[in-house]
């Protein structure tokens, strides 16, 4: 056996079929075996291996090991000569195997090989190529200044930023993501280190084989795509806390003595400075709309008191100052709050909900206006020109963003301008998913293959013509159809093309197209399987803002509504735990093991099988009503159920399944 590939899963099915196709492919005329481990996924991997890749050899683990303890069990079975670690978000090339492996046969002094690798973008990523994070190298990652002087010798040594992208090197550290190593020098030094759960172990891995005697390469005769972020989220601050305590736990195994306490000392320094950055990072961005509203609204409400007070009264000292330390802030936070639950500080908006949302606002105002003693009650007109203001200057600047192809604003049905880049059978069948996936796009045309096949009536051109389609069109996307490219061709393309492109790749056979925007960010997916609007952004905040204001509600007016329930003192111990989170009104019903594949929710007093005459204890029907309630859930829906199903909200615990029951016959089947 020349090559072992291991691939470590865990809940990124989509990118694992398509890396195996990959390999698939570019393991043909090798002698290769296939290891997958899955960490106890529950998006059906397994199942999809199973059925789709059946020449794997795999592990199913029944928790989450780590990355270095999946990776061990499959290693501890190879018997490849060879072993290469691979990730499941990666794309690899026809050569991405033979070419690597003759390179390590031609180098016997080589004990591990890394290779070029793009993101989703086409964008090279620095961590191909990188050395040893020695406390001085450690020290100017953790503080910026390897960014700052990208192509230093002395600044950037962690990315070896002054070798060359396109030139064959002698490295220290190889990357996780491909890792190819000689299966006699792990027999050597031993595995991977299995105190690393994530990161770092890669690190160490690289250290030992430099330390048995062996080099490491990166090798630039092949590349590969990386898509990256699936399993993590750069910006968040578990990845900085993650990834720091592997470099304490890589610095207190390899340094002794005062270095080792000096490092590790600024290690945790870093941490505390990265977490720092992260969250005033993260705050402002999520702050600075909300926060330049704010002050969009009182400028222009502060103008607005003296032009109406001139206008109207021919007085511009006629409103009291409580109009400004008052009134004005308690608009604006209204204004806030209602255009907040309407999604307008959500990572995509429309113009609509930024409208409704101030315009919700304001008729909250109103009726705040009424209960405001007389000496509170300034002019009416005010609040209609402050709204007319509020949603005028929040949509100026957010429309300027847009201009500049940044900021959240959509601007009505402007969609963006796709090819599809395939043979006419596979574009047809990309055509279906998209539509029956329900992806809204502008789809131009379909670009040949290969020039042989460029029929100009039926094709917008040939592959070779696709930079001047690409600019003549303004294309925003290209699919791939990996049954009739190489992936050699796709990642050229990706690489010419740069990174003012997004592209997606639809692997032979599959419901799935997959691609990634960003390196630090989750791919994106167009699939057929079923998408939950209980996961979305404003279906969770309506959903809390239900629980919140009813539980409210119903514990204000506790002594009168308890005695209408069965358990007036369940229905007040259920109001507060809903009040504070710990409980919602609506959930999912008990009694269904597939509860893990989806979206999570609070445990619940009611379910929507509270709705039927009798619980079924079928388990696939019960499954069935939670899978529908997860699908096409509105808040509305749970407002009716609860009205419903008034007396049943003091019970302490769902009624387990009862009696063979068939399903009512408006409910909805499979």
């Amino acid at each position: 056996m020349k090559l072992s590939i291991v691939i470590v899963n865990y809940n990124v099915k989509y990118f694992l079929e398509q890396a195996l196709l990959a390999v698939r492919k570019a393991a043909k005329g090798l002698a290769v075996e296939v290891f997958v481990v899955d960490n106890n996924s529950v998006d059906d991997s397994v199942q999809m291996l199973r059925e789709k890749f059946p020449e794997v050899k795999l592990m199913a683990n029944s928790q989450n090991l780590g990355f270095s303890k999946a990776n061990n069990q499959a290693i501890a079975q190879a018997k490849g000569e060879y072993v290469l670690l691979l990730n499941p978000d990666t794309v690899i090339r026809e050569d991405s195997l033979s070419a690597p492996l003759a390179f390590m046969d031609a180098h016997p002094e080589a004990g591990g090989l890394g290779v070029k690798m793009i993101d989703g973008k086409g964008c090279f990523l620095p961590e191909s190529k990188r050395g040893f994070p020695s406390p001085e190298v450690a020290f100017y990652k953790a503080f910026g200044l390897s960014k700052l002087f990208p192509k230093s010798t002395r600044f950037n040594r962690y990315h070896l930023g002054y070798l060359s992208a396109d030139e064959t090197h002698e490295i220290e550290v190889l990357s996780g993501a491909y890792m190819l190593l000689r299966k006699s020098v792990l027999d050597q030094i031993g595995y991977l280190d299995e105190a690393f759960f994530m990161y770092g172990e890669d690190i160490d891995l690289s250290y030992r084989v430099v330390q048995a005697g062996y080099k490491n390469y990166y090798f630039a005769g092949t590349t590969i795509i990386h898509y990256k972020g699936e399993s993590t989220k750069k910006g968040s601050l578990n990845y900085v806390k993650t990834f720091y305590n592997a470099m304490i736990i890589f610095a207190q195994k390899h340094f002794g003595g005062p270095q080792a306490g000096l490092y590790v000392g600024m290690l945790r320094a870093a941490i505390y400075f990265r977490a720092s950055l992260t969250l005033l990072a993260n705050w402002s961005k999520r702050l600075f709309p909300l926060l330049l509203d704010a002050l969009l609204i009182f400028i222009g409400l502060f103008l607005l008191k003296d032009i109406w007070a001139n206008l109207r009264f021919d007085d511009p000292d006629y409103f009291k100052p409580s109009l400004i330390y008052f009134n004005y802030p308690l608009y604006i936070g209204i204004w806030l709050t209602t255009a907040f639950f309407r999604g307008v500080y959500d990572q995509k908006l429309k113009a609509g909900q930024l409208v409704s949302g101030f315009a919700l606002g304001s008729l909250l105002i109103a009726a705040v206006y009424g209960f405001l003693p007389s000496h509170l009650r300034a002019s009416r007109m005010l609040i209609v020109l402050g709204t007319i203001w509020a949603i005028g200057s929040s949509w100026s600047w957010r429309y300027l963003l847009a201009l500049l192809g940044k900021g959240p604003l959509e601007q009505g049905q402007q969609l963006h301008n796709v090819v599809i880049l395939g043979s006419l059978s596979e574009s047809e069948r990309v055509q279906r998913l998209l539509y029956k996936a329900r992806v809204q796009n502008n789809l131009i045309g379909t670009v040949a293959p290969s020039e042989s096949e460029a029929d100009f009536k039926q094709f917008l051109g040939a592959i070779y013509q696709l930079e001047e389609l690409v600019q003549i069109y303004k294309i925003k996307e290209i699919i791939f159809c990996a049954k009739d490219l190489r992936a050699e061709q796709i990642i050229y393309w990706m690489n010419r093309l740069g990174p003012e492109v997004a592209y997606k790749i639809v692997a032979e056979d599959s419901l799935s197209i997959v691609g990634s925007n960003s390196k630090n960010s989750a791919g994106d997916l167009y699939t057929l399987e079923l998408g939950f609007k209980i996961a979305e952004t404003m279906a969770k905040r309506n959903k809390r803002l239900l629980d919140l204001s009813s539980s409210f509600i119903f514990l204000l007016f506790s002594p009168i509504l308890a005695w209408s329930c069965a358990s007036p003192l369940g229905f007040i111990a259920n109001a507060w735990a809903v009040f504070w989170g710990q409980k919602s009104w609506l959930g999912y019903a008990e009694g269904d093991s597939k509860l893990q594949h989806l979206p999570k929710l609070r445990p619940s007093v009611l379910s929507p099988a509270d709705s039927l005459p009798q619980l079924p204890d079928e388990e696939h029907s019960l499954h069935r009503i939670n899978l529908f309630y997860a699908k096409d859930y509105y808040w509305s829906e749970d407002a009716r159920l609860i009205w419903e199903n008034w007396r049943k909200l003091g019970r302490k615990k769902q009624p387990a399944q009862s009696c063979s029951q068939p399903l009512p016959s408006t409910q909805k089947q499979d």
